[in-house]
């Protein structure tokens, strides 16, 4: 099997901005990397597109993908007050972390200082019981191109400018259960813990409710973010035709994302101008997602991809972004209502 090339991000027409009377942005255009229509789609894996992953992070060769661009409008979703991350799979919400710039590239603050902040944000967001921090990337092209790693931990990743959603309808439950066991190789927090990062309690409470992965995105410059920015595809436009399913081989085990084929169905927005206290809560994975199979209608994960903001300045600096993954688990309403009268 030939390897392909991993796509990289491109630029689109400066012309296609569009701005209110005041010259404020409502949208620009944005080129996406899709799968190609031609590709077989499956919500469950079909050995197609497979890769490997090592201890660093860092993945080898693509085999299998069939890449196809597309230049698609992009809108500004300050200006749209109703996303909410139940219905279209993201949502931006003020969050002040105390970590400085360089604390960001320290794995021992990333995981005992800023994995709490990001576990207490996201009870306030989803309102679950429980919320564990189990993973974390930094995103930096220039940091990727100089090797940089995080003190103690993996190495700096390139933004991803490919159209992905990072659980599907077999890994997403499948990675709760893995969290449930000592911890493996590419296990961040075996780090610091001796077991489990979901406790057999925690695990039964979602096997019985709803459990979801929440990812916290934030931009860790002091200046906002114009540099491949992330941009959120709303989960209410995509549908189980669009996907095909990624495969991704760790040493010893294998997870799978997901790529999608373009439809004119999809709404693509994002939040220009990040700045580090904000943060952008997108969801990875959800049981009651109306994709997970099990009659829900919440939405179950959003496609993302970095992208080419015709509007960034040229002497803008390169983006630097950190993203923490986090299990959420509810408990049964019929439990908390019993465990707050206690």
């Amino acid at each position: 099997m030939s390897a392909d090339p991993w796509p990289t991000a491109q630029t689109p027409e400066r012309s296609g901005i569009k701005r209110d009377v005041d010259g404020g942005v409502i949208a620009v255009n944005g080129v996406f990397n899709y799968q190609s229509n031609s590709i077989n789609r499956s919500l469950v894996a079909n050995g197609q597109i497979v890769t490997k992953r090592d201890g660093s992070g860092s993945d080898a060769e693509l085999h299998g993908a069939i890449w196809e661009s597309k230049e698609v409008m992009v809108h500004n979703a300050r200006s749209q007050t109703a996303l909410a991350l139940d219905v279209n799979g993201f949502e931006l919400r003020e969050s002040i972390s105390a970590l400085q710039h360089s604390e960001f590239y320290d794995e021992d603050k990333i995981l005992r200082n800023y994995y709490p902040e990001c576990q207490e944000a996201i009870k306030r967001v989803t309102g679950a019981s429980i919320v564990v921090a189990f993973d974390h990337n930094i995103r930096s092209a220039s940091g990727k191109k100089a090797s940089n790693t995080i003190k103690g931990g993996s190495s700096v990743q390139n933004p991803a400018t490919l159209v992905h959603g990072d659980y599907t309808l077999t890994s997403g439950p499948r990675r709760l259960e893995q969290l449930s066991l000592p911890p493996k190789d590419n296990d961040t927090l075996g780090k610091l813990l001796k077991g489990p990062v979901v406790s057999q309690e925690a695990l039964q409470t979602a096997r019985n409710g709803r459990f979801a992965i929440v990812n916290l995105w934030r931009s860790i410059r002091d200046e906002p973010v114009e540099v491949l920015p992330l941009a959120c595809c709303d989960a209410t436009t995509t549908e189980a035709e669009d996907m095909c399913v990624f495969e991704i081989h760790y040493a010893d085990r294998i997870g799978e994302n997901y790529f999608a084929a373009h439809s004119t169905r999809h709404q693509w927005y994002y939040y220009p101008r990040m700045v580090r206290n904000e943060a952008l809560f997108l969801k990875q994975w959800d049981s009651q997602g109306k994709l997970a199979g099990e009659g829900g209608s919440k939405a179950t994960f959003t496609l993302h991809s970095a992208f080419h903001d015709p509007t960034a300045s040229e002497a803008a600096p390169d983006r630097e972004s950190i993203e923490v993954r986090c299990i959420c688990i509810w408990e049964p309403l019929s439990e908390k209502a019993t465990s707050n009268t206690q």
